[in-house]
């Protein structure tokens, strides 16, 4: 069994029971009828991608809408919370887990004080989804709303977990073209290469985004109608088309003159191409790959992500006959895959999980201010 496999594998075996039920409370005016507590139009929304896929900004685009808990930052519940402190059927985790929570710029953006969420997470939560649901089941309870959403974007690779935990989840997976993804994320330096590789740094992203693309996927296609993708072109040039459909399936009034007006958080960004329907500023954010790389490192991207760019709508500008790997990039596309599948492993299933690193829990000073 290889490692992905494996890590896929031992998620889904690791899954604890169900979390809790939906939030009862309900804004002003929207009854719901007895017995439809869990309906569709009620259940938890996640939104997940590639980092620098659009994420938050479809997130917010959301909560711009309204009916959502509002919550300006990303839970980490399943990649970092779920596995930092064990297992949280044991008592003491719980108290570990709080202790460390309520002292973090995390728990500083849900508004709430200690004593809404304590009580209940110290007698109710065993994992990870009941955390979460308990945490935004009380955000939405404060703000009077009846739904909350969710947008970490490793939390990608947790979805059979998640839909294990919390049932009624419903997932949206923004998609946009790996080689704008690959441009953004080795800008800034997220995805690093293996040491021997660093001349090739630029395809460490694109591998990246083609390897957790694809799990995302795969993971999405066995919840059926709970998961859909959406591009973030899409978005951006037709949001009044795109978001019907999202709102369709999410069941959920995404009105866009009223996303528009409120504007929270990204959708707010003078550097967002939602605003005006995206016609003014669309060269800023789509295409920008074809002004970063050279045409070798064009060539080297689509061979090493050709297919999955395929798969998903992206026509390729390398003739097909010029898509050849060397070997150093042909090991480095076999490589990078097991090297994160490894980490996944590590993280998920060792004690290393003990030492993940906490940072997470904080939350940069610029974007407080930005958001402020």
């Amino acid at each position: 069994m290889n490692p992905a496999t494996r890590v896929a594998t031992r998620v889904t075996e690791d899954a604890m029971e169900n979390a809790n039920a939906l939030v009862e409370n309900r804004p002003a005016g929207q009854g719901t009828a007895p017995g439809a507590r869990g309906a569709r139009s009620l259940a938890p929304v996640f939104v997940l991608g590639c980092g620098r896929s659009g994420t938050k900004f479809l997130y917010h685009t959301l909560l711009s809408a309204g009916g959502f808990a509002v919550y300006h930052a990303e839970s980490n519940a399943f990649n970092l919370l779920g596995v930092r402190f064990g297992n949280l059927a044991r008592r003491g985790n719980r108290r570990q887990l709080l202790d460390a929570y309520f002292t973090s710029k995390l728990f500083q953006r849900t508004g709430l004080d200690p004593k809404e969420i304590e009580e209940r997470v110290m007698e109710e939560c065993r994992n990870a989804g009941d955390f979460l649901r308990i945490v935004m089941e009380a955000i939405a309870r404060k703000q009077g709303v009846r739904r909350w959403a969710e947008s970490t974007p490793l939390h990608l690779l947790y979805l059979p977990l998640i839909k294990k935990l919390i049932p009624d989840s419903l997932v949206v997976h923004i998609i946009r073209d790996g080689r704008d993804v690959a441009a953004s994320l080795h800008r800034i330096g997220w995805i690093r290469p293996l040491p021997w590789d660093r001349s090739r740094a630029f395809l460490a992203p694109a591998i990246f985004w083609r390897w957790i693309v694809s799990k995302g996927r795969r993971s999405g296609q066995a919840l059926g109608g709970d998961y859909m993708e959406v591009h973030y072109e899409d978005l951006v040039q037709n949001p009044r088309e795109t978001l019907a459909h999202v709102g369709k399936f999410i069941e959920h009034d995404l009105d866009y003159d009223r996303i528009q007006q409120v504007a929270l958080g990204s959708v707010h960004n003078p550097n967002s191409s939602f605003r005006g329907d995206g016609k003014e500023t669309e060269a800023n954010t789509i295409g920008r790959w074809k002004r970063m790389f050279t045409p070798p490192q064009v060539r080297d991207i689509e061979s090493s992500i050709g297919n999955l760019l395929a798969d998903t709508g992206y026509p390729l500008e390398t003739p097909p006959a010029e898509r050849r790997l060397s070997p150093a990039v042909r090991f480095m596309n076999f490589l990078h895959p097991l090297y994160f599948d490894f980490k996944l492993w590590l993280k998920s299933h060792t004690p290393l999980a003990r030492f993940a690193n906490t940072g997470r829990m904080g939350i940069a000073e610029s974007d407080a201010e930005s958001d402020a």
